[in-house]
């Protein structure tokens, strides 16, 4: 080999691993960093400078020292929380799949269905809850439910849609070598929707946290609506604060593991982005 090739190769020899990866996070992340700094900062100036009540607007500081200070019950409330958005999440991802998969197997069912579904959106949650409190009492069924219809209609739709945007160039080559409609599905309909499912499932995951607090809300014993609710009523606006930042955490933490699941069950889908 000569001393020109061994050259080029020697950067990437001594170059640590994971480098790259850490750099391109970075600078992902690094105005999204930025931004909310800017905005704490803001924020405590605005409070330290106006010399706000503490029950009106505290500060970050105060917020960040009575979350610290209280973070067994807000512990013990995120769990309840995220109990019920990942148990609502399942069974909506579950009858959307099903259903999704349903109505791409029938022309009559899309047409019969995706109406309906439409429909459902038009019925804001806020005025279910109470209602589901009154049919199914305040256990766990009524807010899973809550959660499930939530997240329902993104989920659905974006399966639908995804499997509906199929190149039909590709699945009669299939059905032309003799592919039955199980296998076209199998291998070009459902790969092609999982980009947009994913993008679907994001969303989901961000209304499935929302749904529960408003689940709470209407008639629950734990969780971060119903710890929200209480702190309100004895002016702990600290900690309704510290609450809302917790349940942040939890939608972006979700939010995050989307991208996760994605690499491992349809990683071609990352290439395609960098390829654009």
């Amino acid at each position: 080999m000569s001393t020109s090739a061994l050259r080029r190769l020697a950067p990437r020899r001594l170059a640590p691993r994971g480098s790259a990866p850490r750099t391109v996070a970075l600078r992902r992340f690094l105005p999204a960093l930025v931004a909310f700094a800017v905005l704490l900062t803001a924020w405590q100036l605005y409070v330290v400078v106006n010399d706000v009540r503490p029950q009106l607007l505290p500060s970050p500081g105060r917020v960040a020292t009575a979350g610290w200070d209280h973070r067994d019950a807000l512990t013990t409330n995120a769990i309840a929380t995220l109990k019920v958005t990942l148990a609502g999440f399942a069974v909506s991802l579950c009858v959307a799949w099903l259903l999704a998969v349903a109505i791409d197997f029938s022309t009559w069912l899309r047409r019969a269905l995706v109406p309906v579904f439409v429909t459902s959106q038009t019925i804001p949650i806020i005025v279910l809850a109470p209602l589901m409190i009154t049919w199914f009492g305040f256990g766990l069924f009524p807010k899973v439910l809550l959660v499930a219809l939530a997240t329902f209609f993104p989920l659905a739709i974006g399966l639908i849609e995804g499997f509906a945007s199929t190149d039909r160039d590709a699945g009669a080559l299939l059905r032309s070598m003799g592919a039955s409609r199980w296998k076209e599905f199998r291998y070009v309909r459902l790969p092609n929707a999982l980009p947009r499912f994913f993008t679907a499932l994001r969303i989901g995951i961000t209304y499935a946290v929302v749904g529960a607090i408003f689940a709470e809300y209407a008639g629950a014993q734990y969780g971060l609506g119903v710890y929200m609710a209480r702190q309100k009523q004895v002016f702990r606006t600290d900690l309704v604060l510290a609450a809302i930042a917790v349940t942040a955490v939890i939608s972006i933490a979700l939010f995050l593991a989307t991208y996760a699941v994605e690499r491992v069950v349809a990683p071609w889908t990352r290439l395609e982005k960098r390829s654009k």
